[in-house]
């Protein structure tokens, strides 16, 4: 297991790895998404600069925010600016949870694929019992730049680590950026295999209720941390 990020500069050198992964997984709408993560004992955050691409970011290049979206170090980061719709996105969780270290939003095809779908992540994956018992929605009400969306966000999201953004994208928290990027890694191959399965000319075949219950308990994530930072540690070296 990895130790504790405990400085900003550790935090900045974790969360642009992230970046360039979500990049290398082909997880990027070129510049219109977004990841963050708390500064360690602060009230603020880290997240990207508005228009670079995801391969592209590095560690200066993340840009510190407090709550009210205020650049924390105006006359270090210069002409730097930030998605709106991010901060609202991400203020909202960072506020609302305090044991969520990274905050990770993604607008894959498939991701908004299955959020256009009624019945939303269907448990017909390995990948998506994952998430079983455990995924939120958040209905869709236009980019997200009001803040008083923030409140209906956190209620919707409650105390899961992953949602579904009807008609929008995905959206997946952590109490690291390990398990956070573990848990959008998952949602998105979930919703690649629903997607794909849905292609096909034949029935879905469902698990049972009983298998669904036994093997969502078998990824609990207070038993899963040490496979989210093994993951994390292995995925890492394709970037780094």
């Amino acid at each position: 297991m990895t130790l504790p990020i405990d400085t900003e500069d550790e935090m900045r050198e974790e969360l642009a790895t992230l970046y360039r992964l979500i990049a290398h997984f082909r997880m990027t709408d070129l510049i219109d998404t977004h990841i963050s993560a708390r500064v360690p004992h602060t009230e603020h955050f880290l997240i990207n600069e508005y228009g670079c691409l995801f391969h592209e970011i590095r560690p200066d290049q993340l840009v510190k925010i407090d709550r009210n979206g205020d650049i924390v170090d105006r006359e270090r980061e210069g002409r730097k600016r930030v998605n709106r719709a991010g901060f609202v996105i991400h203020s909202a969780v960072h506020m609302a949870r305090e044991d969520v270290a990274c905050v990770a939003h993604t607008h894959t095809a498939d991701g908004i694929a299955v959020a256009c779908q009624e019945a939303g992540l269907l448990p017909i994956s390995q990948h998506a019992l994952r998430f079983h018992g455990r995924l939120s929605y958040h209905d869709y009400e236009g980019i997200a730049v009001d803040l008083d969306e923030r409140e209906r966000l956190i209620r919707d999201l409650g105390r899961n680590e992953a949602m579904i953004l009807r008609n929008h994208g995905l959206l997946a928290i952590g109490r690291s950026v390990a398990a956070a990027f573990a848990n959008i890694y998952f949602l998105e191959r979930a919703c690649q295999v629903q997607t794909k399965a849905q292609a096909g000319t034949g029935p879905l075949r469902m698990p049972s209720a009983e298998v669904m219950a036994r093997t969502a308990a078998q990824f609990d994530p207070d038993q899963s941390d040490w496979h989210s930072q093994l993951f994390w540690a292995s995925a890492r070296r394709l970037v780094v």
